[in-house]
């Protein structure tokens, strides 16, 4: 029997046996009435966290279920709103990490300074918010290479949502130098304005300062590729990749074979995708949500699978 709502915009809210966002009503329909947990983003259908979040549950001995949802930005604020009355909490990815934060009732003061937030905590109908994007890079970096943030010189691809997080965890963690590209200069010179004032080094460049961004590639410890290139499959990649030729290692935030990669893999680079990423990141919503360590191994197995399809 499907439960019904209403919210107090006027919205309505279904629990059915499908998964729908209707633009003007608003009508958010849960694949279960057993969900409590989900991801949102727009697109979010690649998305392979819910299979890892259940193996969580089910090794953790929780009877939850962990769904998924296409909100596109103009249903956020609606779905803000259903998940205060249905949900135990939830992630969002893009395009939402930022737009999310002024409509939550506390967001943790590190995801408010970084202007993200990937994981939702639900209580008593107040929505608290949080970023665990950075915890899960630096889990994955020292997983794929070894690699302390501290003391280390880092370029990374990117200014967007998920590289704000990351980038305030270098910062925050004392690397040594950052090194922001991005294909419109000005937003990386507002993150690393941003981010000033600790004793991180940090540079500002267009994707268009070939030159520069070839001798900070060459001297850095790792190239972190931080925008949404490669998602779909025609992305063109976010830098000429030439650049790249001189990297000493590459890790690409995107769990694909992404154009990054293929080029760091066939020219012998040391390259990880954004598996070990999700994985500690999702595992440290996990925590923040149940209050209790996450099930790595079984979460880590359920994710190589899905991806492995």
């Amino acid at each position: 029997m499907p439960i019904s709502m209403r919210s107090n915009s006027g919205c309505v809210f279904t629990a059915t046996a499908t998964v729908c966002c209707l633009s003007e009503d608003k009508m958010f329909e849960l694949e279960n009435e057993c969900i409590k947990y989900a991801v949102i983003g727009d697109p979010v259908a690649h998305s392979v966290s819910p299979a890892m979040q259940n193996a969580g549950f089910m090794a953790a001995g929780l009877d939850e279920r962990y769904g998924k949802y296409h909100v596109k930005p103009e249903d956020l604020a609606g779905f803000t709103e259903f998940a205060r009355h249905n949900l135990y909490g939830f992630n969002a990815t893009v395009p939402h990490k930022s737009a999310l934060i002024p409509l939550l009732d506390e967001v943790a003061p590190a995801a408010l300074a970084a202007n993200s937030v990937n994981t939702v905590i639900v209580r008593n109908g107040k929505l608290y918010g949080d970023s665990t994007d950075g915890y899960g890079l630096e889990s994955a970096l020292q997983e794929a290479f070894g690699l302390e943030i501290a003391g280390s010189r880092i370029v990374m691809l990117g200014a967007g949502g998920a590289a704000q997080a990351t980038a305030f965890e270098f910062v925050t963690r004392q690397a040594a130098q950052l090194t922001i590209i991005n294909r419109t200069k000005s937003k990386a010179e507002a993150l690393a304005a941003h981010l000033a004032g600790k004793s991180t080094a940090l540079t500002a460049l267009g994707n268009d300062e070939t030159a520069l961004i070839a001798a900070a590639v060459e001297n850095s410890d790792v190239v972190i590729q931080a925008t949404s290139a490669g998602l779909h499959e025609n992305d063109a990649p976010p830098l000429e990749l030439e650049l790249l030729k001189n990297a000493p290692a590459v890790f690409d935030m995107i769990y694909k074979n992404t154009a990054v990669l293929q080029y760091a893999r066939s020219h012998n680079i040391p390259c990880a995708d954004g598996r070990g990423m999700l994985l500690h990141q999702g595992a440290k919503s996990f925590s923040l949500w149940t209050q209790r360590p996450a099930p790595l191994a079984a979460m880590r197995s359920a994710l190589d699978m899905a991806l492995n399809k």
